[in-house]
């Protein structure tokens, strides 16, 4: 845990030097961490930031999996529904088309933004910023990028979705056959990797590694 600073002192310590904890406000002297180590905040127990492994190889593993993954959960059937005697296999995509096609173009739009196009950009984001730091280029453009990506990554509610498609799944239990498809276990997979990569890309290190403080950011 971190040491709480001295009201009396804190003029004199550089701002660097310094860090205040997101939930309680404390403010408190920023130690070196090894790696494997991570600051909590002794008033809250919050993790400020960590110093992980590997974190751009093991980032850039997420990510493209996670991109691979992204193509068949949206556009493979994540169900198939038999209801008398008709059959139906349903997407994410076919779901936005839907909506479109019956008159409610303003929900499909913010279904397709919240379901697959922000996820695409903020996949896209994290790559662009994990090879510039992996290949040290364009991190000016890394930063950019980055900000960009912290901006939208309330946007992108994957789980939402999610939790749409178990109630449908439960729902229509009782009044149709239902089967499976392949798309949902991939929705899941993705769904899966971006909550991974959410506590594996350590934004502390990811920012230090931008802004050239960090040159062994992937170590």
């Amino acid at each position: 845990m971190l040491d709480p600073v001295d009201a009396p002192g804190l003029s004199e310590l550089p701002l660097e030097n310094l860090v205040a904890c997101h939930e309680c406000d404390l403010l408190m002297r920023k130690p070196e961490l090894a790696h494997g180590e991570k600051a909590l905040c002794p008033r809250c127990g919050y993790e400020l930031y960590a110093n992980r492994y590997n974190v751009v190889q093991r980032s850039l593993a997420l990510v493209i999996a996670a991109l691979l993954l992204f193509v068949p959960a949206n556009f493979l059937p994540i169900m198939q529904l038999n209801l008398l005697g008709q059959s139906s296999h349903d997407t994410v995509w076919s779901g936005v088309v839907a909506l479109f096609e019956t008159g409610m173009q303003s929900v499909a739009v913010i279904v397709f933004l919240c379901s697959m196009g922000i996820p695409l950009l903020k996949l896209l984001c994290q790559l662009a910023v994990l090879l510039s730091i992996r290949f040290d280029v364009g991190r000016s453009y890394g930063l950019l990028l980055y900000r960009i990506y912290h901006h939208i990554r309330e946007w992108g509610m994957l789980e939402v979705y999610f939790m749409g498609v178990l109630v449908a799944i439960v729902k229509l239990a009782d009044m149709a056959a239902i089967t499976i498809g392949l798309g949902l276990a991939c929705f899941i997979g993705l769904l899966l990797i971006q909550v991974w990569l959410e506590v594996v890309m350590s934004p502390h290190q990811i920012w230090q590694a931008l802004s050239g403080e960090d040159a062994h950011a992937g170590d």
